[in-house]
Protein backbone atom coordinates (compact mmCIF):
# COMPACT_ATOMS: atom_id res chain seq x y z
CA UNK A 1 0.00 0.00 0.00
CA UNK A 2 1.59 3.30 -0.89
CA UNK A 3 -0.97 6.04 -0.09
CA UNK A 4 -4.06 6.69 1.70
CA UNK A 5 -7.32 5.31 0.60
CA UNK A 6 -10.93 5.54 2.35
CA UNK A 7 -13.27 2.57 1.28
CA UNK A 8 -16.77 2.27 2.68
CA UNK A 9 -17.22 -0.83 4.28
CA UNK A 10 -21.33 -1.68 4.46
CA UNK A 11 -22.31 -1.34 8.50
CA UNK A 12 -19.34 0.21 8.93
CA UNK A 13 -18.57 3.54 6.88
CA UNK A 14 -15.85 4.95 5.89
CA UNK A 15 -12.76 3.74 6.83
CA UNK A 16 -9.08 5.58 6.41
CA UNK A 17 -6.21 3.61 5.53
CA UNK A 18 -2.85 5.19 6.36
CA UNK A 19 0.36 3.56 4.86
CA UNK A 20 3.30 3.91 8.19
CA UNK A 21 6.52 3.18 7.84
CA UNK A 22 6.85 3.00 11.28
CA UNK A 23 3.79 0.90 11.80
CA UNK A 24 4.58 -3.27 12.46
CA UNK A 25 1.45 -4.17 12.69
CA UNK A 26 -2.08 -3.29 11.39
CA UNK A 27 -3.73 -1.33 13.78
CA UNK A 28 -7.74 -0.24 13.75
CA UNK A 29 -8.13 3.00 16.12
CA UNK A 30 -11.80 5.03 16.73
CA UNK A 31 -11.61 8.29 17.92
CA UNK A 32 -14.76 10.53 18.60
CA UNK A 33 -16.25 12.93 15.88
CA UNK A 34 -12.78 11.45 13.51
CA UNK A 35 -14.42 8.05 12.49
CA UNK A 36 -11.84 5.05 11.85
CA UNK A 37 -8.74 5.12 10.79
CA UNK A 38 -6.33 1.81 10.05
CA UNK A 39 -2.55 2.28 10.05
CA UNK A 40 -0.99 -0.14 7.25
CA UNK A 41 3.09 -1.10 7.74
CA UNK A 42 4.38 -0.88 4.54
CA UNK A 43 4.33 -4.38 2.84
CA UNK A 44 1.11 -5.07 3.51
CA UNK A 45 -1.49 -5.05 0.63
CA UNK A 46 -4.79 -2.56 0.87
CA UNK A 47 -6.78 -6.12 0.58
CA UNK A 48 -5.04 -7.48 3.67
CA UNK A 49 -5.68 -4.39 5.58
CA UNK A 50 -9.67 -4.52 4.57
CA UNK A 51 -9.95 -8.43 5.37
CA UNK A 52 -8.51 -7.16 9.01
CA UNK A 53 -10.89 -4.82 9.06
CA UNK A 54 -13.78 -7.25 7.99
CA UNK A 55 -12.80 -9.54 10.61
CA UNK A 56 -12.72 -6.91 13.68
CA UNK A 57 -16.33 -5.65 12.45
CA UNK A 58 -18.24 -6.88 15.84
CA UNK A 59 -15.55 -4.92 17.79
CA UNK A 60 -15.59 -1.83 15.77
CA UNK A 61 -19.35 -1.92 15.62
CA UNK A 62 -18.92 -1.89 19.97
CA UNK A 63 -16.81 0.91 19.96
CA UNK A 64 -18.35 2.70 17.15
CA UNK A 65 -21.84 2.45 20.12
CA UNK A 66 -19.93 3.66 22.43
CA UNK A 67 -18.47 6.50 20.36
CA UNK A 68 -22.02 7.44 19.29
CA UNK A 69 -23.24 7.54 22.94
CA UNK A 70 -19.88 10.05 23.47
CA UNK A 71 -20.19 12.18 20.98
CA UNK A 72 -23.54 12.88 21.62
CA UNK A 73 -23.23 13.68 25.50
CA UNK A 74 -20.52 16.16 24.21
CA UNK A 75 -23.27 17.78 21.58
CA UNK A 76 -25.82 18.22 24.38
CA UNK A 77 -23.17 19.58 26.87
CA UNK A 78 -22.16 22.09 24.41
CA UNK A 79 -25.71 22.75 23.99
CA UNK A 80 -26.50 23.17 27.46
CA UNK A 81 -23.44 25.55 27.25
CA UNK A 82 -25.40 28.26 27.07
CA UNK A 83 -24.57 31.55 30.14
CA UNK A 84 -26.22 31.36 33.64
CA UNK A 85 -27.13 34.15 34.95
CA UNK A 86 -24.45 34.09 37.99
CA UNK A 87 -26.25 36.19 40.34
CA UNK A 88 -29.21 33.68 40.29
CA UNK A 89 -26.67 30.52 40.21
CA UNK A 90 -25.11 32.16 43.33
CA UNK A 91 -27.86 32.96 45.39
CA UNK A 92 -29.81 29.59 44.41
CA UNK A 93 -26.38 27.50 45.40
CA UNK A 94 -25.59 29.74 48.67
CA UNK A 95 -29.02 29.35 50.07
CA UNK A 96 -29.13 25.76 49.21
CA UNK A 97 -25.78 25.36 50.93
CA UNK A 98 -26.99 27.03 54.29
CA UNK A 99 -30.33 24.26 54.49
CA UNK A 100 -28.19 21.34 54.21
CA UNK A 101 -25.46 22.81 56.41
CA UNK A 102 -28.16 23.46 58.69
CA UNK A 103 -30.32 20.35 58.67
CA UNK A 104 -27.13 18.24 59.20
CA UNK A 105 -25.09 20.09 61.20
CA UNK A 106 -22.14 21.53 59.50
CA UNK A 107 -20.19 24.25 59.91
CA UNK A 108 -17.89 26.26 57.16
CA UNK A 109 -16.07 29.52 57.33
CA UNK A 110 -17.19 30.74 53.66
CA UNK A 111 -18.02 30.29 50.43
CA UNK A 112 -16.80 31.11 46.88
CA UNK A 113 -18.47 30.71 43.96
CA UNK A 114 -15.85 30.11 41.17
CA UNK A 115 -15.85 28.80 37.58
CA UNK A 116 -13.44 25.89 37.52
CA UNK A 117 -12.43 23.63 34.91
CA UNK A 118 -11.79 20.69 36.37
CA UNK A 119 -14.00 20.61 40.14
CA UNK A 120 -17.73 20.88 40.95
CA UNK A 121 -16.13 22.16 44.18
CA UNK A 122 -13.43 22.18 46.95
CA UNK A 123 -12.78 22.20 50.49
CA UNK A 124 -9.93 23.77 52.15
CA UNK A 125 -8.26 22.93 55.34
CA UNK A 126 -9.72 25.60 57.03
CA UNK A 127 -13.41 25.01 55.86
CA UNK A 128 -13.39 27.37 52.73
CA UNK A 129 -15.45 25.79 50.69
CA UNK A 130 -15.48 26.78 46.81
CA UNK A 131 -18.54 25.63 44.53
CA UNK A 132 -18.19 25.56 40.38
CA UNK A 133 -21.70 28.05 39.55
CA UNK A 134 -22.00 25.26 36.83
CA UNK A 135 -23.79 23.42 39.60
CA UNK A 136 -26.16 25.25 38.68
CA UNK A 137 -27.13 23.74 35.31
CA UNK A 138 -27.00 20.05 37.06
CA UNK A 139 -30.10 18.22 38.33
CA UNK A 140 -31.09 19.03 41.94
CA UNK A 141 -29.67 15.72 43.54
CA UNK A 142 -26.30 16.03 41.85
CA UNK A 143 -25.98 19.90 43.16
CA UNK A 144 -26.94 18.57 46.99
CA UNK A 145 -24.80 15.59 46.73
CA UNK A 146 -21.67 17.96 45.79
CA UNK A 147 -22.73 20.57 48.59
CA UNK A 148 -22.77 17.63 51.24
CA UNK A 149 -19.92 15.74 49.75
CA UNK A 150 -17.79 19.28 50.14
CA UNK A 151 -19.73 19.92 53.63
CA UNK A 152 -18.37 16.12 54.46
CA UNK A 153 -14.71 17.47 54.00
CA UNK A 154 -15.33 19.92 56.74
CA UNK A 155 -14.72 16.97 59.12
CA UNK A 156 -12.65 14.33 57.12
CA UNK A 157 -10.24 15.59 54.64
CA UNK A 158 -9.83 12.89 52.74
CA UNK A 159 -11.42 10.28 50.46
CA UNK A 160 -11.49 7.33 53.28
CA UNK A 161 -13.63 4.47 53.98
CA UNK A 162 -15.04 7.13 56.90
CA UNK A 163 -15.49 10.41 54.75
CA UNK A 164 -17.98 7.64 52.48
CA UNK A 165 -19.73 6.21 55.78
CA UNK A 166 -20.46 9.92 57.03
CA UNK A 167 -21.76 11.09 53.53
CA UNK A 168 -23.92 8.04 52.99
CA UNK A 169 -25.36 9.06 56.48
CA UNK A 170 -26.57 12.22 55.27
CA UNK A 171 -27.30 11.16 52.03
CA UNK A 172 -27.58 7.06 51.63
CA UNK A 173 -27.46 7.47 47.52
CA UNK A 174 -23.98 9.34 47.66
CA UNK A 175 -22.03 6.50 45.60
CA UNK A 176 -24.50 5.92 43.15
CA UNK A 177 -24.87 9.72 42.87
CA UNK A 178 -20.93 10.28 42.22
CA UNK A 179 -21.10 7.88 39.14
CA UNK A 180 -24.12 9.48 37.86
CA UNK A 181 -22.04 12.79 38.30
CA UNK A 182 -19.35 11.64 36.34
CA UNK A 183 -21.43 11.50 33.53
CA UNK A 184 -21.38 15.55 33.15
CA UNK A 185 -18.60 17.45 31.67
CA UNK A 186 -17.55 20.61 33.27
CA UNK A 187 -17.32 23.21 30.61
CA UNK A 188 -15.93 26.71 30.59
CA UNK A 189 -19.01 29.65 30.74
Amino acid sequence: MKKTEIINFTGIGNVDFVPRKRAKRIRITLKPFKGIRVSVPFGISLKTAQKFVLSKQDWILQKQTEIAEYETEINRSQIENEPIDKKAACDHLYNRLIDLAQKHNFEFNRVTFRQQKTRWGSCSPKNNLNLNIRLFKLPQELQDYVILHELVHTKIKNHSPKFWQELEKVLPRAKKLNKQLKQYKILAL
